[in-house]
C-alpha cells in the first residue's frame, strides 16, 4: 500500500513516513501544496494524509482539485483545527476523514485502514488455496498455521495478493510496496520474492506452490 503525506512540519512529517513505513506502507513525503497537488494528479496512491495548512496550495484547494478531477483517492485531512465546523468544511471539500493535532499515531493507523477498507471492493479477507491474508488484523495463514513476514513481506504479499493470477511487473511493485526514490532494478524485490517463497511455499512442501517468476516480466501468485 502506497501514501503520500503532505505535512510541511519537516519534524512531523518525518515522524509520520517513519511509523507508516515500519507498518509496512511505502511512503512519499512532500512538503508543499502544490508539489503535493502535481504528484497526487499523475502518481497512484492508496491514501492521501494532507495537511490543511499548505504553503503554495493549501489542502482544501487540494481536496476540491482533485474531486474536481474525479481522483477519489482517500484523503485524511491533518490540521490544528478542530472545531466542528472546521470539521465540515473539510468534508465538504472532498476529504473523507479529518484528524485533529495532535492526535495519537495508533487512531491515524485505525483511519488509514478503515478507508483502505472502504475503497476496495475486494474481499476483506484475501486468500489463494490454503493461504489467508486478514489485511485488517495482519495475520498472515497458511493451512491453519501463522507466518511471521516482516513489514515489506508483508506488504509484498498483501499487493501480489489483490492481484491474483497476474502478472505483476517490478515497476508495479516498486511503486506500491516502496516510495518513489527506490530503484526498481535493484535486487531488494528478488529478496523479499526468494523470503516469501522459503516461508509460504519451501515451509509447506505438501502444499501447492504459490509463486512464480515470469522471466522478463514480473511475478504472478496463483494456485
Amino acid at each position: 500500500m502506497r501514501i503520500l503525506v503532505v505535512e510541511d512540519e519537516q519534524t512531523l512529517a518525518y515522524t509520520i513516513k517513519t511509523g507508516l513505513v515500519d507498518e509496512g506502507f511505502a511512503v512519499d513525503v512532500l512538503n508543499t501544496g502544490l508539489a503535493a497537488y502535481e504528484q497526487a494528479s499523475v502518481e497512484e496512491y492508496d491514501v492521501i494524509i494532507l495537511d490543511r495548512m499548505l504553503p503554495e496550495m493549501d489542502g482544501m484547494s487540494i481536496c476540491r482539485r482533485l474531486r474536481l478531477e474525479k481522483n477519489f483517492t482517500p484523503i485524511i485531512m491533518l490540521t490544528a483545527r478542530g472545531s466542528a465546523e472546521e470539521k465540515v468544511e473539510g468534508l465538504d471539500a472532498g476529504a473523507d476523514d479529518y484528524l485533529a493535532k495532535p492526535f495519537s499515531f495508533n487512531e491515524l493507523i485505525a483511519r488509514i485502514r478503515s478507508l483502505i477498507r472502504r475503497s476496495t471492493t475486494k474481499e476483506t479477507i484475501l486468500q489463494i488455496d490454503t493461504l489467508i491474508v486478514d489485511p485488517a488484523k495482519h495475520l498472515v495463514q497458511r493451512n491453519g498455521i501463522n507466518i511471521e513476514l516482516t513489514a515489506k513481506e508483508y506488504a509484498l504479499l498483501e499487493f501480489l495478493l489483490r492481484h491474483p493470477n497476474q502478472v505483476v511487473t517490478r515497476e508495479q511493485i516498486s511503486s506500491h510496496v516502496w516510495d518513489y526514490a527506490h530503484e526498481s532494478m535493484s535486487n531488494t524485490i528478488e529478496v523479499l520474492i526468494k523470503r516469501l517463497r522459503s516461508k509460504i511455499d519451501k515451509a509447506f512442501p505438501k502444499e501447492k506452490k504459490l509463486f512464480t517468476t515470469v522471466r522478463g516480466l514480473g511475478y504472478k501468485i496463483s494456485a
